[in-house]
């Protein structure tokens, strides 16, 4: 009788470790097929470099976050601030993160340096780049600052259509005293220069918003515009992983989209990333920004040759560039799909 419970004791336990070896085995043949070493269902974790400080001109990445449109695409994103000490182009370009947002201009400067950036989606299609005044020095045009004293921001997208601007209104550079700012406006509002370089959907808010009335010198007056704030990623990183960028960009746009039609949400999203961003501020920028999405026309974020061309042609034109590059190497919307 013992010898019996015992053969029974011996097979059972048998057979447990024969079935405790298959789910082993099973689980190492779901790793070998691409599940990866953190089990199925793990979120594919990638950075996002953005090309300023956190506020609401990024509100569709922080709402694509916050609505999980970027965890439903099976992707754990970081959004990391940009600036001086953190350009996106060569963060990226590093190969340390996965995505970034740059002017336009940047994409084609880095192309012709033999670094392989590619644009994915232009989030402000129309500029917001604009030279503005106070109201009560009566300036109005480009015209009108023949003269006088001009603040202007060196290097990238600020003075590219800046330089535009001149060349289209036929004024020389040495027709304008120009000095070099960055971004305390207080020259402006002090009078030490007249005219300020800056985005309408944020410095001239910020004058607005201290009670002051202004003009506006807009590039458009001047058949000029440029592809702003602009998705990117490398060529590698597209060749790697095509499924992931595309992914990524459609979420992203997902986020943007939602934006648009909540903007007050959306710039209630962005305080989690700033902490010392105003909620009035914040819902004035991103209600300026929508006109300069063109959500009209869609898909949100497509790109057109013609634009990357004329952009290009400035660039060569004034001195920012060399020569063209392939147009084709510069932007793709086949992830906007």
């Amino acid at each position: 009788m013992w010898n019996k419970s015992r053969t029974k004791a011996l097979m059972l336990l048998t057979s447990l470790m024969l079935l405790l070896t298959a789910c082993g085995n099973n689980t190492e043949a779901g790793k070998a097929e691409g599940q990866g070493a953190e089990g199925p269902g793990e979120l594919k974790k990638v950075v996002l470099r953005l090309k300023w400080i956190h506020q609401a001109q990024f509100a569709g990445f922080y709402t694509a976050v916050e609505k999980g449109f970027y965890k439903e695409a099976g992707l754990d994103v970081e959004i990391r601030p940009g600036g001086s000490d953190f350009p996106a182009v060569q963060m990226v370009a590093s190969g340390s993160e996965e995505f970034g947002v740059t002017g336009a201009d940047q994409v084609v400067i880095a192309r012709e340096k033999g670094v392989p950036v590619k644009a994915l989606s232009a989030i402000y299609r129309k500029t917001p780049f604009v030279m503005f005044t106070l109201k009560e020095s009566g300036i109005q045009t480009m015209e009108d600052l023949v003269g006088q004293k001009v603040g202007i921001k060196l290097g990238g997208n600020e003075e590219l259509t800046f330089r535009a601007m001149e060349k289209s209104a036929g004024i020389d550079p040495s027709q304008i005293e120009e000095m070099p700012v960055k971004y305390d406006l207080s020259p402006l509002l002090t009078g030490q220069v007249k005219a300020w370089p800056g985005y309408v959907i944020n410095e001239v808010l910020a004058v607005e918003e201290q009670g002051k009335e202004v003009n506006i010198i807009d590039p458009n007056d001047y058949g000029i515009n440029f592809y702003a704030d602009t998705l990117f990623t490398t060529e590698s990183i597209i060749k790697k992983d095509p499924e992931m960028v595309a992914s990524f960009v459609q979420a992203s746009m997902q986020g943007w989209d939602y934006a648009v039609k909540h903007p007050e949400e959306a710039a209630e999203f962005g305080l989690k990333y700033g902490e010392k961003l105003d909620l009035k501020h914040e819902v004035n920028m991103m209600k300026a920004s929508i006109p300069l999405l063109d959500p009209e026309k869609l898909p949100l974020g497509s790109m057109d040759e013609a634009s990357w061309e004329t952009l290009q042609k400035n660039l060569v034109e004034l001195g920012f560039v060399k020569k063209e590059q392939d147009i084709g190497g510069l932007f793709t919307n086949e992830f906007l799909k």
